[in-house]
């Protein structure tokens, strides 16, 4: 369900990839080796956290976003879920991984070797701010990418009526065996509550799943996102979907 931007052209690269899934429900766990040599923050028995120190300097960064290293953990169905803003030297060998993964790569189109993952994550990063890639970390196990970023400072915004601090949303799942069993719905719920719950001044929560893409617009709805339009985008047919901070607790 992750959704491709109105304006491919206008971030760095960022490409077209029709009816890109917002919940890539796809791809391979990885071998315990690989998840103990990136380590995360844990949650510890007092429910607080603990991040590497080596993080502390990107929080600072993503201000524009209030400070997403610092929204903490959220508890989910399906477990305790935390969004790690990523850190390259660290998470490349996962994103990557994740990356090459056909079933990814169609709609992703990063495919290749760790350059091309890292010149696409590292562009986000040497921003402003607007758009922040993370590793999404279920239950101290990282399992997803995300791109928490904002829609109304996007190209998107040309194509949609946006109100000032709409938060968007892209999101890939990792692992295969959380492909198909309604995480990403779980999910998407957990991150878009998150941004209303640590952003005050946003109303909503946006995405653009590609129209055809039956299961993606499923999960948002899921998810207590409402179908609000359909877009004509670069690539593709959207359907705009919004999760409103007035309606979250009847949706």
């Amino acid at each position: 369900m992750q959704g491709q931007h109105a304006d491919p052209a206008a971030r760095p690269r960022r490409t077209r990839r029709p009816g890109r899934h917002p919940v890539r429900l796809r791809h391979h766990r990885q071998p315990p080796a690989l998840l103990m040599a990136h380590p995360f923050p844990h949650t510890t028995a007092a429910g607080g956290t603990a991040a590497p120190s080596d993080e502390a300097g990107l929080h600072d960064l993503h201000d524009l976003l209030d400070r997403i290293g610092d929204w903490g953990p959220v508890r989910t169905p399906a477990g305790l879920f935390r969004l790690v803003p990523v850190c390259v030297e660290r998470d490349l060998p996962l994103l990557a991984r994740w990356m090459n993964d056909p079933a990814v790569a169609a709609f992703w189109e990063l495919s290749g070797p760790p350059a091309v993952t890292a010149d696409h994550v590292r562009a986000q990063l040497a921003g402003d701010g607007r758009s922040v890639p993370c590793v999404g970390v279920l239950d101290g196990t990282p399992m997803s990418y995300w791109e928490v970023y904002r829609a109304d400072l996007d190209p998107l915004a040309r194509h949609y009526p946006a109100r000032p601090h709409d938060t968007g949303l892209h999101l890939l799942i990792g692992a295969l065996g959380d492909r198909g069993r309604g995480l990403g719905g779980t999910l998407l719920r957990a991150v878009a509550d998150l941004a209303l719950d640590r952003r005050p001044a946003c109303t909503r929560v946006v995405a653009e799943p590609d129209l055809r893409n039956i299961p993606s617009v499923a999960a948002f709805l899921r998810a207590g996102f409402r179908f609000s339009a359909e877009l004509d985008l670069p690539g593709k047919r959207a359907a705009l979907m919004v999760r409103d901070r007035c309606l979250r607790h009847l949706l």
